[in-house]
């Protein structure tokens, strides 16, 4: 469809425009009344007397855009619009209200148009929409470009923040009350908070670097760094597990029960000290509780004490397959402490486990019955 514009539009046009131009505070108040019914702008986030001032701006730009048409005008209009996107950024405007908003200023523009316009001014203002729109649109889009660039901005800088932070909590100084609670702020974690703390290196560190960049989900997961080690640290759920789903195979150092922020650095020690003893076959994070063998045979062999040997040479005194079966009933018996468990678990007689921790106790010296024996057996095997 051919739309034919009279040869006299181009100057219609412009006293439309000029007219236009003399309607900037009404259309200014329009906005600012009509942009109340997004929330965020109803909140509060950007107050009212600067909504009036933009809108007013923006509008006195989009009417001189249209007026003048040139290319002076237009960079003006776009370099105000970037400067709104960072600003409504920095105020905090979700990107779908901060659209709706923007999408105001056509509809209000096109009303004051069909208002000052008259019957024969219909097929001037039909040839003439596409170009308000693409005035409009233009000025959208280089607000929402702005708004965007600027919100990964104050990520990047919110990231950096945040990783100044966590280094501090995890440095060799001793931080003060006043400083956990900046870190706190921070980091959004009250300072006194129980966390759990996780250590590795490898592919349980790539692990735990990986949860802590992925989105945040139901727990929070802030990382740290140090040479090959990576530390992650959350704030322990009220209910639940207390390890992430993408963490609960995972063969890292682990510490539960850390108290609040300042704890860290103690933890972040115990934790290391899991996550060397991790291995490849195990299938879950390394807790103090159910793996201080592996680290009090670690330390015992750093000092030249090797239990292991000692209990190898004292079983070589056993015959034929009997070592196997000594071994088989120590372990299970350290395992839980009672003869008769042992005995169903090994389909043996009570006797016969009896006996054969007397015969272990005979070859080794170490009597399993008593606890600080039998540790030093848990130690030896772990």
């Amino acid at each position: 469809m051919n739309i034919t514009v009279p040869a006299a539009a181009g100057d219609r046009w412009a006293e439309l425009l000029a007219a236009l131009a003399g309607r900037i505070d009404a259309m200014a108040a329009d906005f600012a009344g009509r942009v109340q019914e997004i929330r965020e702008y109803a909140e509060g986030l950007v107050p009212h007397a600067e909504l009036a001032v933009t809108a007013a701006r923006t509008f006195a730009l989009l009417v001189g855009a249209l007026r003048d048409g040139g290319a002076g005008a237009e960079r003006e209009m776009l370099a105000y619009a970037a400067s709104l996107g960072a600003k409504r950024a920095r105020a905090g405007i979700p990107p779908s209200s901060l659209t709706a908003a923007v999408r105001l200023d056509f509809s209000i523009i096109w009303v004051q148009l069909l208002e000052l316009g008259e019957e024969a001014d219909a097929v001037l203002l039909a040839a003439r929409v596409e170009q308000v729109w693409r005035v409009v649109d233009e000025y959208a889009t280089a607000t929402h470009t702005s708004y965007l660039a600027e919100r990964v901005r104050m990520a990047h800088e919110e990231s950096s923040v945040k990783r100044e932070f966590v280094a501090t909590l995890f440095g060799p100084e001793q931080l003060t009350p006043e400083a956990l609670a900046r870190a706190g702020a921070a980091l959004r974690i009250d300072p006194d908070a129980e966390l759990v703390l996780a250590a590795g290196t490898g592919r349980a560190g790539a692990a735990i670097r990986a949860h802590a960049e992925a989105m945040p989900g139901r727990v929070r997961v802030h990382a740290y760094e140090a040479g090959s080690a990576v530390y992650g640290f959350w704030v322990a759920p009220w209910s639940g597990s207390p390890v992430p789903v993408g963490l609960a195979r995972i063969p890292c150092g682990l510490v539960r029960e850390v108290a609040g922020l300042g704890g860290l650095r103690r933890a972040a020690v115990v934790a290391a000290v899991l996550a060397a003893e991790a291995r490849d076959d195990d299938d879950r994070p390394l807790e103090l509780d159910s793996s201080w063998q592996r680290v009090a045979r670690t330390l015992l062999e750093g000092a030249g004490v090797s239990l292991a040997a000692g209990l190898d040479r004292a079983l070589e005194g056993s015959r034929g397959t009997e070592r196997e079966r000594l071994a088989e009933t120590a372990r299970s018996f350290l395992a839980t402490g009672s003869v008769t468990e042992t005995a169903a678990a090994l389909y043996c007689h009570r006797n016969t486990i009896l006996n054969r921790l007397s015969r272990f106790h005979e070859l080794t010296g170490v009597d399993l019955t008593v606890p600080a024996q039998a540790a030093r057996v848990l130690v030896a095997w772990a």
